[in-house]
């Protein structure tokens, strides 16, 4: 199941998580932010115990966005030990996703 990350939660849900996070920057009226949502949507299912999956509204959420240069939608960011450990953009297959991820567990 998905999670819903903001500035305020950011640093205990993300940072300090005990897995590995992925960490899906986006907004509403992004088309292929739309087009990844079932694609995530699936990952969190096919990940869920072994990593944690996530979105973060840029419109609402600025700080954190803006902490880690993201600069265009949808970005996908992989937090390992509250570290940065991968990151790539744009819309994607959800097997690509999946071999990104599956390599951080």
């Amino acid at each position: 199941m998905e999670k819903v990350f903001t500035d305020d939660n950011f640093g205990t849900d993300v940072l300090k998580s005990a897995i590995p996070v992925l960490v899906d920057f986006w907004a509403p009226w992004c088309g292929p932010c739309r087009s990844m949502a079932p694609v995530i949507e699936e990952v969190a299912t096919e990940a869920e115990g072994k990593m944690k999956v996530g979105k973060m509204n840029v419109d609402e959420n600025m700080d954190t966005p803006g902490k880690y240069s993201v600069m265009s939608i949808p970005t996908f960011i992989i937090f390992k030990g509250g570290e940065v450990v991968d990151r790539f953009v744009g819309s994607m297959t959800k097997e690509e996703v999946l071999k990104k991820v599956e390599s951080h567990y």
